[in-house]
């Protein structure tokens, strides 16, 4: 198993998540600590606060991955008894290292709406508000007939392959490679200073360039030649949209208040907040945005959609929805501590890929700072 330092996770997670695709100014990335720290075990979580930082502590973790930044704001001063600066001296003291991923995990695909869509069950699901395009690549290798099917199962684990609703798409041709080792050479198949003639089978497929270091580094694991051969060919093919938020198909049609209960369902809330004048219409096209989203409802509006799901709403950007005829779900921010279950999943995945000997904590604690209190009178 191999030894993972912190900019190895990172430049893992910045694949999947470029940061390109922050919005503005936001304070995402690497947080504190130390790049090249050795990591052993890593906690998972959607806020990093002092209840957090102690958890850390105790299950002697050496890196915080978080959806939500914890430098927000620069630190005026370095005054201990604010509990913010104390929170960042104890992570320094115990050398653990912090990185975020926030609003570029909230645009990238496969990221936190399309987690969040995949939660309220919606179907035929597109990216909206969509402020850029991802450039496609194809990979083009060529392996020994031998292990063809070994590598299109390499490539297809690191998730190259994907289009549109299809998955492990590849395209597989036979011919025969020729090559001639030198002395210096140390071949897999074939002796020095012979010419050699090898049924090989290439293999090609599309993936998004920002995948393609991990894909490479894939694909080169799984090769069985001293020297590989492969070409990387940019696309100008349809890019794959990219947008902070997602709409969908509700797979039932129902009544926005009736939705609105569901909502409250799927992500077992005591409560959550509904702003509509017309809470009897029928529901069919959802568009959700994890987080503060409020600004981004007149875009959820014009792509058709009968409710918007977004959390932090404000009292006039609520008057502002109403009058434009949007109907708006607020379930609040927390709902995005799905993030703990799916970011742990896919780590583990790349650790199974990579060789990683890394162990992934879920965090336990509740970050969320609302209580709902229901007057009973």
């Amino acid at each position: 198993m191999g030894k993972l330092v912190a900019s190895d996770l990172i430049a893992a997670i910045e694949d999947y998540a470029p940061l390109a695709l922050k919005e503005g100014n936001d304070p995402t990335g690497f947080q504190i600590g130390r790049r090249d720290k050795s990591v052993e075990r890593v906690l998972v979580t959607l806020d990093v606060r002092p209840e957090t930082v102690q958890e850390a502590i105790e299950q002697n973790v050496d890196i915080i991955f978080a959806h939500h930044p914890v430098m927000f704001r620069p630190a005026r001063n370095l005054d201990l008894s604010d509990p913010q600066n104390k929170m960042y001296a104890d992570l320094l003291t115990h050398d653990i290292t912090v990185y975020a991923a926030h609003t570029n995990l909230d645009k990238t695909n496969g990221g936190m709406n399309d987690w969040l869509a995949e939660a309220l069950q919606l179907n035929d699901v597109q990216p909206f508000n969509i402020t850029d395009y991802q450039s496609l690549v194809k990979l083009v290798v060529f392996v020994p007939e031998s292990h063809a099917e070994q590598m299109r199962m390499a490539l297809n684990q690191a998730d190259a392959g994907h289009i549109g609703d299809y998955q492990a798409c590849s395209f597989s041709a036979t011919g025969t490679g020729r090559f001639q080792p030198t002395g210096a050479a140390n071949p897999y198949i074939g002796q020095s200073g012979e010419l050699e003639a090898v049924t090989e089978v290439k293999i090609e497929v599309v993936l998004p360039v920002a995948m393609q270091t991990k894909v490479v580094q894939a694909m080169l694991a799984a090769h069985p030649y001293e020297e590989p051969v492969y070409d990387v060919i940019p696309l100008a093919n349809q890019q794959q949209p990219i947008g902070i938020g997602r709409i969908g198909q509700v797979a039932q049609s129902m009544t926005v208040r009736d939705y609105a209960q569901f909502v409250c369902e799927t992500f077992d809330l005591t409560g959550l907040r509904l702003i509509s004048n017309e809470p009897d219409k029928m529901v069919q096209t959802v568009a959700v945005v994890g987080g503060d989203g409020g600004k981004f409802f007149p875009a959820a509006l014009q792509a058709g959609a009968d409710v918007y799901i977004t959390g932090d709403v404000y009292y006039h950007t609520g008057h502002d929805m109403l009058a434009a005829g949007s109907s708006v779900i607020d379930p609040g921010h927390h709902v995005e501590s799905i993030v703990k279950d799916k970011m742990t999943e896919i780590f583990e995945k790349w650790a199974k890929q990579r060789g990683w000997s890394v162990t992934f904590i879920k965090s336990q604690q509740k970050t969320d700072p609302f209580t709902f209190i229901f007057n009973a009178k």
